[in-house]
């Protein structure tokens, strides 16, 4: 039995991410059983990127 876990992004920003890296289309279309395991790492790496930069300044 698989439980959910809460989102720690909120659906904005997964969607800000998603059009910086050009998959917003796959995203609206088929959700996130459509997008790649490459792309979603890709946009885990970038919400990184941004709160680090947030928390610098």
């Amino acid at each position: 039995m698989s439980r959910r876990r809460r989102s720690v992004m909120s659906e904005a920003l997964k969607e800000q991410i998603a059009q910086q890296l050009g998959f917003a289309n796959t995203l609206h279309q088929e959700g996130f059983g459509g997008v790649s395991s490459r792309d979603c790492g890709n946009m885990v790496k970038t919400a990184i990127q941004m709160a680090e930069r947030n928390m610098k300044s």
